[in-house]
């Protein structure tokens, strides 16, 4: 597709370029990694200026937006422009999670017409999902987005599980139809020059429980069929950004000290996604604010372990205990560990590279 190829020519000029996109440090790059979520619903809200802020010094590389945020569509435009204009040279990567059904945070309520959710339309051809798909994203990017976290690959294993099932958010129960409606989900996305994220990497949709609300142990239930989809995708050339799960599976990252959700795994995210499955592409965390990690790691215990494991963008809501400074104190820890230890510099650069790449095929 035109994005690969946009990506590779974009970024090779932004590189060669003179001004703030050349001679970058560890300390330029490690921001990019960041996204952040924030409170405020205009422009003027101190939150906002805030964020706006941590752009402008290359602290935050993205944000993303919760339902809060929203009051109307013509403030949500006003935002993303505003942030957009903080660093013109490299905006920033502003995420929505707009689904369908059940799961978005534009409304009808505000005037955004909304989308059946996924279970309903798998129900359907393939390419009526691309063109539903791909009106959403027009509608996403005219308000100044340029991420929907989606599409769920996640398979219907689970009859009873309480975030993926619950809520008709995957496809179906066959990895080959999931793949073929997530594939329509992202061409209809990369029309309209929108990134994506598939989720939930390795496979939500067999859990029993939440990881908003916990631990949660996939050891016993989770099938290496969950994995098909993205083998499929990935070999497609369909997957532009991973985003990695909390949960943990015993069979593959047991027999340590600690057990290490997906997120947080080197065995996950190196071993399977990057070297088995062949993934080069962004890899982003969900959520690091969900009590699956939460409750167990600290800030900074989270932010090194999410790096070294192999993610490229390290996700928090900022809606747990919101906090105006937390993209700079995540920025904090980056540029101090870097700093520290040429292990965790030569991450950050892979990371710095890999992010470069998805926003200049966004851009071009």
């Amino acid at each position: 597709m035109g994005f690969l190829r946009n990506a590779a020519f974009a970024l090779l000029l932004a590189l060669c370029a003179p001004g703030p996109a050349s001679g970058q440090t560890v300390e330029d790059m490690a921001g990019q990694m960041v996204m952040v979520g924030f409170q405020g619903a205009s422009v003027s809200d101190p939150g906002v200026q805030a964020v706006r802020r941590q752009i402008a010094a290359g602290e935050v590389g993205g944000v993303m937006y919760l339902r809060p945020n929203i009051e109307s569509l013509a403030q949500v435009k006003a935002m993303n422009m505003a942030f957009r204009s903080a660093r013109p040279w490299s905006p920033p990567l502003i995420a929505i999670d707009q689904e369908g059904g059940q799961i978005r945070r534009l409304t009808v309520e505000v005037g955004f017409d909304e989308i059946p959710s996924a279970w309903a339309i798998g129900r359907g051809r393939v390419d009526a999902a691309r063109e539903i798909y791909g009106d959403l994203a027009e509608r996403l990017a005219a308000l100044g987005f340029n991420v929907n976290f989606g599409p769920v690959a996640d398979l219907a294993l689970n009859p009873d599980n309480p975030i993926i099932v619950r809520y008709d958010r995957s496809f179906g129960t066959n990895p080959v139809r999931v793949a073929q409606m997530a594939g329509a989900f992202i061409e209809g996305h990369r029309a309209a020059g929108v990134g994506t994220a598939l989720k939930h990497f390795p496979g939500h949709g067999s859990s029993e429980g939440d990881t908003h609300e916990g631990f949660v142990d996939v050891t016993g239930v989770w099938e290496e069929i969950e994995l098909e989809p993205y083998r499929r995708l990935i070999g497609a050339g369909l997957a532009d950004m991973v985003m990695v799960a909390h949960i943990f599976n015993g069979r593959v990252d047991g027999g340590g000290d600690i057990e290490l959700p997906a997120s947080l795994s080197p065995q996950w995210i190196e071993g399977v996604l990057r070297t088995d499955l062949g993934f080069e592409g962004v890899v982003i965390s969900d959520d690091m604010e969900m009590s699956a990690v939460r409750a167990h790691f600290d800030l900074r215990e989270t932010v090194v372990r999410a790096v070294m494991a192999g993610n490229d963008i390290i996700l928090f809501s900022n809606s747990a205990a919101y906090d105006p400074q937390l993209g700079t104190d995540i920025y904090t820890i980056l540029v101090e560990e870097a700093r520290a230890d040429p292990r965790f510099a030569a991450r950050i650069k892979e990371s710095y590279r890999r992010i470069a790449a998805y926003k200049a095929g966004l851009n071009g």
